[in-house]
């Protein structure tokens, strides 16, 4: 694994050990006013990284380009800003809600960055002769 698929997978697991690491102190204190939080590190951070991480192994060539570089970047930065911001308006600071309002709209745009990136290449796939498929 290399290059941005290294970095989308070693992202990914550094989000699972804060997601779980969470999840744990949230059962611990048997305090889960910050469920929003683990539940968007989970799923925001640790599964699309690693969602992200497999499509750039798998399409190496893709990986790349330098919208590759651009699209983890761009979901690095807006998604750290959102899992930060939004741990610190739960914990009562309403006032950091424009970082988080910012931060899910860079991370939005990352997606749909991924999507131009992604979906015209598995679809080319289909578009292949038969003997270069095998």
């Amino acid at each position: 694994m290399q290059k941005v698929a290294r970095n989308f997978f070693t992202l990914a697991v550094v989000y699972a050990l804060f997601g779980m690491a969470l999840g744990l102190q949230m059962a611990i204190s048997k305090d889960h006013a910050q469920m929003p939080t683990h539940a968007h590190i989970m799923v925001a951070g640790w599964l699309m990284s690693a969602v992200f991480a497999f499509f750039y192994h798998l399409f190496p060539a893709v990986a790349e380009k330098k919208l590759a570089t651009v699209h983890f970047w761009l979901t690095a930065i807006s998604g750290i800003g959102l899992l930060i911001g939004l741990y610190i308006m739960l914990a009562g600071n309403p006032a950091i809600e424009p970082l988080v309002a910012t931060s899910s709209m860079g991370f939005y745009a990352g997606l749909l960055l991924f999507a131009y990136i992604a979906l015209p290449e598995v679809w080319k796939a289909e578009r292949l002769p038969e003997a270069q498929k095998a």
